[in-house]
């Protein structure tokens, strides 16, 4: 069995690609700034599910503190996954330097480190955000990222260019699989479906920027940490897509809330942000091939679960703040 680090252990996506490692055996590394990014609450119900396994080990500390991530690579490490970032649109725009210093400069000090400590495999999250509005539906991994739409997505190409320099300098071998709308239980509040679904849960009015009608390729959480674990494969330098290859109208997705919940919604429109993508359609075939991945949860099962992991937690999920 192998031995990995995730970043970010205790967000959405790297909690559940930790827990998968842990389950196929391997031992994971877990770092984790536990930065109030979002509800503290909700890191610490993911790091719940996997703190009690003798195979994972905890580290507070932050991707952009150089120094005390030296201290913590100290044994044979076979992989680094680094989910620690600084994610969401709107919210690049308000504060765009957090945003540049982890992830640009947080994926240089983790790079340093596979380079000094000779880590062969190196696995950087990005973003369907990349796109822009620009390229033809679905994206495909080859279109143009040359226009980024927030400093979000800037930071996110800025980190996937450092990448290929570090893979082509010393021969690290990289995959960068480039996530589409990822939810799921205890997801990030900061996203439309948990926003929703606390909205209409507890008869607070939505607030949908847009018609509604813009589509996004929602992609549950599972299936992206196995894609993610996937891509830990011996590649090269690669660049793959990880969606559901079937996009879904906003205004659906909240109607799949209402039935679950049992609930109508309130709505209420304000002009779409200019940092936003109209619509988001992943071209999936590269996945396929390279990693033998297809998408297994379909968004009418996803927004199911989700929807039930809401109701489980009410009690406090009802009062995490959204933004």
């Amino acid at each position: 069995m192998s031995n990995f680090v995730v970043t970010g252990c205790a967000g959405l996506i790297g909690s559940n690609v930790s827990r998968l490692l842990l389950s196929q055996g391997h031992s994971v590394i877990g770092i984790d700034s536990l930065n109030e990014s979002c509800d503290i609450r909700l890191k610490e119900w993911r790091l719940s599910q996997i703190l009690e396994n003798s195979k994972f080990d905890f580290q507070l500390a932050d991707i952009c503190d150089f120094e005390k991530l030296k201290h913590i690579f100290n044994n044979k490490i076979d992989g680094l996954i680094n989910l620690a970032a600084r994610a969401g649109v709107r919210g690049s725009v308000m504060d765009p330097w957090n945003y540049y210093q982890t992830n640009v400069i947080g994926t240089i000090n983790l790079l340093e480190l596979c380079k000094e400590f000779n880590i062969p495999k190196f696995v950087l999250a990005s973003t369907s955000s990349l796109y822009g509005e620009s390229n033809k539906q679905p994206f495909t991994e080859t279109h143009d990222t040359n226009f980024p739409l927030s400093q979000y997505a800037a930071s996110k190409k800025a980190a996937e260019t450092i990448c290929y320099t570090y893979h082509h300098l010393y021969n690290i071998d990289i995959s960068i699989p480039r996530y589409f709308t990822v939810y799921g239980p205890a997801g990030r509040p900061d996203m439309a479906v948990f926003k929703f679904i606390q909205w209409i849960a507890e008869g607070s009015a939505i607030s949908l920027f847009g018609d509604g009608e813009q589509t996004r390729d929602f992609t549950h959480v599972d299936d992206i940490a196995r894609g993610t674990v996937l891509s830990l494969k011996p590649m090269g330098f690669q660049i793959i897509n990880l969606g559901s290859d079937k996009p879904v109208s906003v205004n659906d997705c909240i109607s799949l809330i209402e039935s679950n919940l049992d609930r109508s919604a309130e709505k209420m429109y304000h002009p779409s942000h200019p940092a936003d993508v109209r619509n988001t359609w992943a071209d999936i075939d590269k996945a396929k091939e390279l990693l033998g991945w297809e998408p297994r949860t379909n968004i009418k099962d996803g927004i199911k679960q989700t929807v039930k992991w809401y109701k489980e937690n009410q009690t406090w999920a009802r009062t995490i703040a959204l933004d």
